[in-house]
């Protein structure tokens, strides 16, 4: 088998292993924050496969079309991560997911799913500018949006665009849907949406939904990744410390309308994005 064919493999398997190993913790971590000794590590696969032991139903057939349309989606972003791809075609890749699953809950008439599914919307349009902002300032470092030009640099990013992974760590807590911007579903059910946008999605589908979004979030966090390529330590170092802050944050801050998701996030994340920009510029 090819290098390139390895690479494939590891991208597939990334999703499923590291994102249900990264779900676990987190539930751990939270209960922790909680005064509660929590659930097992492994406890997302025990829930997924269950929800695969399941009966299948679903609103009509589209909604099954965009869920299986999420996780081909999200597992593809991964596996060109992995082959060092194109950073906009990741992102271009990813989002079209994103968008199929707000499709699949518009396909409902369950009031729940419909303003959940707006909610997402205003997400998506909150980060994905951000993350192309984040993007440039990638290219204009490296001269490429490949992510192999990141890896071949001998300087950290981080030294280069603090300010960029402010805005992708903003970026991070928005796409994992975490407090304060939990808006479209939460993953703990105790907002006035219950689970707004997978209200509708049940049993596999349900199950295929979550699989994506342990791919999105390997995904996220292996873009923070890259803002330490010189030293695979420090690159675990970072990326640790960083979804430890998100959990932090997730279990002290209370839920934001979108209003405030906006506002924080065009204001604060593109006035850092423009001034990380304008110093790479006048260098």
């Amino acid at each position: 088998m090819t290098n390139q064919g390895i690479l494939i493999l590891v991208g597939l398997a990334s999703g499923p292993l590291l994102g249900g190993l990264i779900a676990g913790l987190d539930r751990i971590l939270t209960a922790r924050f909680q005064s509660r000794i929590g659930p097992p590590l492994f406890q997302p696969f025990y829930d997924v496969i269950k929800l695969f032991g399941k009966e299948k139903r679903v609103v009509n057939v589209w909604q099954a079309f965009c869920a299986n349309a999420y996780l081909t989606a999200a597992s593809i972003s991964v596996v060109l991560f992995f082959l060092g791809s194109d950073l906009l075609l990741i992102l271009f890749i990813q989002a079209v997911g994103a968008v199929f699953l707000v499709v699949g809950a518009f396909s409902s008439t369950s009031p729940y799913s419909q303003a959940g599914a707006h909610r997402e919307l205003l997400q998506i349009l909150c980060y994905e500018p951000l993350l192309i902002f984040v993007a440039v300032g990638i290219y204009l470092q490296t001269g490429s949006f490949k992510i192999e030009s990141v890896h071949a640099m001998d300087q950290p990013l981080l030294l280069k665009l603090p300010f960029m992974f402010i805005v992708l760590s903003f970026v991070l807590t928005i796409k994992l849907r975490k407090s304060p911007f939990d808006l479209s579903t939460s993953h703990h059910a105790h907002q006035e949406l219950v689970k707004g946008l997978l209200t509708d999605y049940s049993g596999p589908f349900l199950a295929l939904t979550e699989i994506a979004h342990w791919y999105e979030t390997v995904l996220v966090l292996g873009i923070c990744s890259l803002f330490w390529t010189t030293n695979p330590a420090g690159a675990i170092l970072l990326v640790g410390v960083t979804y430890f802050l998100e959990i932090w944050i997730d279990n002290v801050s209370a839920r934001l309308n979108w209003r405030w998701m906006l506002g924080y996030g065009w204001a604060m994340g593109m006035s850092l994005s423009l001034v990380n920009l304008v110093w790479l510029y006048a260098r």
